[in-house]
């Protein structure tokens, strides 16, 4: 009597079957030798597989789905320089201290050294992005290797991880009880690894935090992407509602409280941190966008009480007080603290009316600017027709997306965010090119949300091949493309600087003048509208918020409208 032979499963199967094991449900990327059949069987596992045209764009998307979900984001590429495209995602994670995995198929390993098609020493390439890389030199190892660099890139501070997987590998063979049997094996063994989040032990810091607190006489919370990421907003709101202390989130950090709420110090930014004197900083670090917290933009007296999930952060800055833990947990602390022994500031202390007068006055002044309708477009007349369509649709509120020059900083001023992580931008590396990956991911991971996009030309080029992925998939994206014929504007050179043997040649910022960015959606049978006037946005906005599909609007920007943003002037 003949024996049947028990199946068999390749490497590629076997990977599919952890990524589905481990919970992943989304996965990014580019497909090609030797991935495709790992991304088909993923996506027969039931893990949706979205193909981009470039795995750097596809990157940028999985590292944004890693903050929006706080489930690692996936991103598969080829090998060689499919994995190079890939490492801007990988870097953009470990910046920004998002979770995201990078899986990258390599050449055969018997050919190492030989010049092997694609042949690059990838665990070496990632090394400097990620937080852990594994490669699994045998199909018996992919179990184990998979969900170590899912485990790894979520524990602790977030940030990327890379997996390495050779074509050799994903071709060889093993019995289907088998590979039950080595992911059943990974799954206890990841089950008694598991690192958890740092716990605040010390009660005592928490008591030293909010003696700092009580004392101080013009205090500042001041929270960033961190504390999004963490989801500390109804703690953040609670302790800032019932001591009445003013906040300041860090860009990214907007919509954590509503913009409108009446303790919001961000349009008095420079009199909140040039004045207060202890800052609780939840998930936000000391760095470039807040000023490293040094003088002459700070205090040289503030006290710094700096939360985060990392000691080895806090070791750097260096606060008056570190508290090493998750910002929902320590903020939720904090405010149990004073509910033991309550104070509030109350709407007449000094330090709050002086941030509200400066805020209204500031206000008062960007309104008035706003009010005026400049034609050909500046920055701020478009701005303010935007703004005002956003906050029409209610809740719930679209993602934004923006990045740009002028277009992303004045976006910062006049967009409001009323609702948590709603805005994605250029982040802590200050990231061109994120656009359209941002917008993917963010309308996969909010499916009930309309994700809208505020990009300069510029910004936009980068990754602008994408809108066709919008419409593969139909995505609810609005593309709202600032178009002032360049990077900053055109051609802006001074006489002097016009001058040598390529003289003729367009400006180093310059693109073709009146390009019609809005043609090029069209071509893949999306939705494009061209607006040079009040008129044509709000037309344009309003159908396109209706109908919820793929477009791109084309603002007709004056090139000589706008200036470099204030603090990147003095690096330019």
């Amino acid at each position: 009597m003949a024996i049947e032979n028990p199946s068999k499963i390749d490497g590629n199967a076997l990977v599919a079957m952890c990524l589905s094991r481990a919970g992943v449900d989304r996965m990014f990327g580019v497909v090609g030798i030797p991935v495709t059949s790992l991304a088909n069987k993923a996506v027969a596992l039931g893990v949706r597989f979205i193909a981009f045209h470039n795995e750097q764009s596809a990157g940028y998307a999985a590292s944004a789905y890693g903050y929006l979900t706080r489930r690692p984001g996936v991103l598969l590429t080829v090998s060689g320089p499919g994995c190079v495209h890939g490492l801007a995602g990988l870097s953009n994670a470990a910046a920004n201290a998002w979770p995201m995995v990078m899986i990258s198929g390599s050449s055969d390993q018997s050919f190492t050294g030989r010049g092997d098609f694609q042949e690059l020493d990838q665990i070496a390439a990632a090394k400097p992005f990620a937080k852990f890389s594994a490669k699994a030199t045998d199909i018996t190892k992919i179990p184990k290797s998979v969900f170590s660099v899912i485990d790894s890139a979520a524990s602790g501070r977030p940030g990327g991880t890379y997996l390495d997987l050779p074509s050799d590998v994903l071709h060889q063979t093993i019995d289907e009880s088998e590979a039950e049997q080595l992911i059943a094996e990974a799954l206890s063994y990841r089950k008694n690894q598991l690192i958890q989040n740092p716990r605040v032990s010390n009660s005592t810091t928490i008591q030293k935090a909010v003696e700092l607190l009580k004392t101080s006489q013009r205090p500042l919370i001041v929270f960033g992407k961190g504390a999004a990421y963490s989801r500390a907003e109804n703690e953040l709101t609670k302790l800032i509602e019932s001591t009445g202390i003013p906040f300041l989130p860090t860009p990214m950090g907007k919509g954590l409280l509503p913009d409108s709420h009446e303790l919001a110090a961000t349009a008095a930014r420079s009199l909140a941190i040039g004045k207060c004197d202890v800052a609780l900083v939840v998930g936000a670090r000391l760095n470039w966008l807040l000023h490293f917290g040094e003088p002459p933009k700070w205090s040289k007296e503030v006290k710094f009480i700096l939360v985060d999930i990392s000691e080895e952060e806090i070791e750097l800055r260096k606060p008056c007080l570190g508290i090493v833990g998750d910002a929902k947990e320590v903020v939720g602390m904090l405010h149990k603290e004073i509910k033991d022994d309550p104070f509030c500031l109350g709407k007449t202390h000094p330090w709050v009316e002086a941030l509200r007068g400066k805020s209204n006055e500031n206000l008062a002044n960007m309104e008035a600017q706003l009010a005026k309708e400049v034609v050909p477009f500046n920055f701020l007349t478009p701005m303010k027709i935007i703004r005002d369509a956003i906050l029409g649709l209610g809740s719930p509120a679209p993602i934004l997306v923006s990045e740009g020059a002028n277009t992303m900083d004045l976006g910062r001023a006049v967009l409001v965010q009323m609702e948590p992580r709603t805005r994605l931008d250029a982040g802590t590396w200050g990231t061109m090119g994120v656009g359209l990956g941002y917008c993917i991911a963010a309308a996969v991971a909010s499916p009930d949300r309309l994700v809208v996009a505020v990009e300069g030309d510029s910004g936009f080029g980068f990754s602008a091949m994408e809108v066709e992925t919008l419409v593969r998939y139909q995505l609810p994206v609005v593309v709202i493309v600032f178009n002032n014929g360049g990077v900053y504007g055109g051609d802006r050179r001074n006489p002097e600087e016009i001058s040598g043997p390529y003289k003729d040649d367009p400006a180093p910022t310059s693109f073709v003048p009146g390009a019609a960015y809005h043609i090029l959606l069209e071509a893949f049978g999306g939705k494009g509208y061209l607006a040079a006037t009040p008129d044509e946005l709000k037309s344009a906005l309003a159908e396109a918020f209706s109908a919820r599909k793929p477009t791109v609007i084309n603002v007709v920007i004056d090139p000589f409208a706008g200036a470099e943003s204030g603090r990147m002037q003095h690096k330019n």
